[in-house]
C-alpha cells in the first residue's frame, strides 16, 4: 500500500496574493503591518486612559473629551478608533477576532473541526492573559456598569457566531433527517466551547489573574471534546480516512479488542487526537 503526499510549491516571500488574487509587494504588506500595529497601540492608549478615568471619576462622569485629553489626542482621533466611550475599554476584540478567524482559515486538513475551534478561541484567552492587571480591572468595571456588561456580551456573541459558522461549515445545516445530529451537535459544541472559555476566564479574573489560565482552558476543552467531539462526524474527510494509491479510503487509525487486550494500529502521520478518539471509542464498544 502506498500513500501519496502532495507538497505545495514554496511561495515567493517577496510576493503575496492580494484580495483580488493579484500579487502585492512585501514592502506594502510590511507598511500595512506597521499601520495596524500603530492603530492597535493608539487604541490601547485610549483604553488605558478611559479605564483610569472610569476608576477615578466613575463611568457616567467621564466624557470622551476627557479620555482623548488624557491620551494626548484630539476628540476626532478618539472617534477614528471608537464609536463610543464604552467601546474604548475593549480595544483588542476586533484584532483578536481577526486572529481567531485566521486560525480557522489555516486549519490543517487532518484536524478535527472542534479541535480547530478550541485553538481559535485560545487567541481570545491570550488577549486577556497578556495584561492580567488590565483584564482584572476591566472585569471589575463590567460588573459595575450595565452598559459595559452589555458591550462585553455583544463581543462574546461575535466569537460564538464565528465558531458556530465554522463548525456548521462542515455539515449541511438543511440536512435534517433521523439519525443525523451533526448540525445540532455542531451548534451546541460551538456554544460549549465559548461557555467553557468564559467559565475559565471568569474564574481566573476572580482570582486576580493568578494561575496558569491556558492549562485550565486545556482541561475545560478536553471535557468539551470528550462530550461532543466523538459525536460529531467531521463532515470533511480529514483525519479519519486517507486514500491509497488505488483510490481506496483507509482509516488513519483502527482499534479492536481481543479479549482483555486492545490492539490499535495507526499511521505515523495520524493526528494524536484522532488516534485517542479511536482508542476511546473501541474501549467503549468493548
Amino acid at each position: 500500500m502506498q500513500y501519496v503526499q502532495i507538497m505545495p510549491q514554496p511561495a515567493d516571500p517577496s510576493r503575496r496574493p492580494g484580495r483580488s488574487g493579484a500579487t502585492t509587494d512585501a514592502p506594502e504588506s510590511a507598511a500595512g503591518s506597521r499601520a495596524a500595529a500603530q492603530r492597535l497601540k493608539m487604541r490601547r492608549e485610549l483604553a488605558a486612559a478611559a479605564m483610569e478615568l472610569f476608576a477615578t471619576k466613575g463611568y457616567e462622569a467621564t466624557t470622551v473629551d476627557e479620555i482623548a485629553a488624557a491620551a494626548g489626542v484630539a476628540r476626532r482621533t478618539f472617534f477614528r478608533h471608537f464609536r463610543s466611550k464604552e467601546e474604548a475599554i475593549f480595544p483588542d476584540h476586533d484584532d483578536t477576532l481577526v486572529r481567531a478567524e485566521a486560525v480557522l482559515n489555516a486549519a490543517p486538513a487532518h484536524e478535527h473541526p472542534l479541535d480547530t475551534v478550541c485553538r481559535g478561541i485560545k487567541e481570545v484567552m491570550r488577549m486577556y492573559a497578556s495584561s492580567p492587571a488590565v483584564a482584572v480591572e476591566r472585569y471589575r468595571l463590567t460588573r459595575e456598569v450595565p452598559t459595559l456588561r452589555e458591550r462585553e456580551i455583544a463581543s462574546v456573541a461575535r466569537y460564538e457566531r464565528l465558531f458556530t459558522r465554522y463548525l456548521l461549515g462542515h455539515f449541511d445545516e438543511r440536512d435534517h433527517h433521523d439519525g443525523n445530529d451533526d448540525p445540532l451537535l455542531a451548534e451546541v459544541a460551538a456554544s460549549a466551547v465559548v461557555t467553557a472559555h468564559n467559565h475559565v476566564l471568569r474564574r481566573w479574573l476572580r482570582a486576580g489573574g493568578q494561575g496558569d489560565v491556558e492549562a485550565q482552558l486545556d482541561h475545560a476543552f478536553a471535557i468539551v471534546r470528550d462530550t461532543f467531539g466523538t459525536g460529531i462526524g467531521a463532515g470533511r474527510k480529514h483525519a479519519a480516512v486517507m486514500a491509497d494509491a488505488a483510490g481506496h479510503e483507509e482509516p488513519a487509525a483502527t482499534a479492536r479488542a481481543h479479549g482483555e487486550v486492545l490492539v490499535a494500529v495507526a499511521r505515523t502521520d495520524a493526528p494524536l487526537s484522532e488516534v485517542m478518539r479511536t482508542i476511546e471509542q473501541a474501549l467503549k464498544d468493548s
